[in-house]
């Protein structure tokens, strides 16, 4: 209600009137209260007396008593909320990644930490980084034959990952290589593992190839369907695939079954097709097949984090993220990985191939490769 209400005289001129013809008239003069933070809010600003009297019920001056949501809410005031929105889900995303991050850190052995060269900033600096996919299972699994414990695992799969700095390059190193294993004599290469575990495959990479290793990444093989599966699966193209696993799915194990072209994997078929060793359809396929759909797997992965798409499942895919690796990185240093990895593109395909094949004396067949051919590797690894 209006209020302070007062009779005040005012004067009335007619036209061709002098002043002392004035009539004097009352009018009523209506002092506002002060306005609150909610009608302001709702675009009750301080305004003039209308044509048809003061109150909100039409009488206010529709140029200042429009309501903040109504016929003020303009194309730019709509733009700034859109962006208001972005900015909040992406700085949800940052924290859920850094918390889940920080939650997983500390999963990696000191001895493993110690065996490590210090990095740089991968935003600037180039890194190298060991990836180990070991043959450990989930607790639980149904898969027959398999090892549920880290002690004595063998790592399925061997990558060094040079990146930061606009480089993303990787090399593949098959897991039957013959390679000198420091305290055990030669072996496989993947035998380090079992032997002195992320420690000793550290420093038996390092010796096999020269290079120091900066960063340790552990594949989780537990929580990597559920990554792929929070990020809206992969695209990747294939030949036909035919693939049991550990006895296929009648028996516990995983198979996977797909005509030549590309396909939509979930993250278990994304995970079936990264271990498959031995394709029924292409029996000339091998290990170095496989090291090879690896990678394109990555880069699969890689590509949909880029796509529009992934914003809307991105608090999600940050979550899980951290949850898929074990690894000496912070959440800070993982975030520079990942911007490293987005400005350095896709990484070409780069297998270790071998030279030749040897009986080891347990009787295993292994692969041998040249020291030139391990060099020209290396080389390109780090310098392209």
């Amino acid at each position: 209600m209006p209020s302070d209400l007062e009779e005040r005289p005012y004067k009335l001129y007619r036209a061709g009137s002098d002043e002392q013809q004035a009539e004097e008239r009352p009018y009523r003069l209506y002092r506002a209260g002060p306005r609150g933070l909610k009608a302001l809010l709702r675009g009750e600003e301080d305004a003039g007396l209308g044509p048809e009297g003061p109150g909100r019920d039409g009488g206010s001056d529709r140029r200042t008593g429009r309501r903040f949501f109504g016929d003020r809410l303009t194309w730019k005031r709509g733009i700034l909320v859109l962006l208001g929105a972005i900015v909040f889900w992406l700085l949800l995303s940052l924290v859920l990644f850094l918390i889940s991050a920080q939650i997983n850190k500390g999963q990696i052995p000191d001895s493993a930490k110690a065996a490590l060269t210090s990095g740089s900033n991968m935003l600037t600096g180039t890194d190298t980084v060991l990836v180990i996919g070991t043959d450990q299972r989930p607790k639980g699994s149904r898969e027959p034959g398999a090892n549920t414990n880290d002690a004595g695992s063998r790592s399925d799969t061997l990558m060094l990952w040079r990146v930061g700095g606009g480089v993303s390059r990787r090399l593949s190193i098959p897991r039957d290589t013959v390679a000198e294993i420091p305290g055990h004599g030669v072996s496989k290469i993947n035998a380090a593992y079992a032997f002195g575990g992320p420690a000793l495959t550290i420093r038996t990479v390092e010796h096999f190839t020269g290079i120091k290793i900066n960063h340790l990444i552990i594949v989780n093989l537990a929580n990597f369907p559920k990554f792929i599966d929070a990020i809206g699966g992969v695209d990747v193209t294939t030949p036909r695939i035919c693939s049991d696993i550990s006895g296929g799915t009648k028996n516990g194990g995983f198979s996977l079954y797909l005509t030549p072209g590309t396909h939509h994997l979930s993250g278990v078929q994304a995970l079936t097709l990264a271990r498959t060793r031995e394709n029924k359809c292409n029996p000339s396929e091998n290990d170095l097949t496989r090291e090879g759909r690896q990678q394109q797997i990555l880069n699969a992965i890689k590509s949909k984090l880029t796509s529009p798409s992934i914003f809307f499942r991105l608090p999600w895919a940050s979550w899980d993220a951290p949850q898929t690796i074990r690894t000496d990185m912070g959440g800070f240093t993982l975030l520079g990985l990942f911007a490293g990895s987005e400005t350095g593109g896709s990484a070409p395909l780069q297998i270790l191939k071998p030279t030749g094949a040897t009986t080891l004396p347990d009787g295993e067949s292994a692969l041998t490769v040249s020291p030139g051919a391990v060099h020209r590797a290396v080389d390109k690894l780090m310098n392209g």
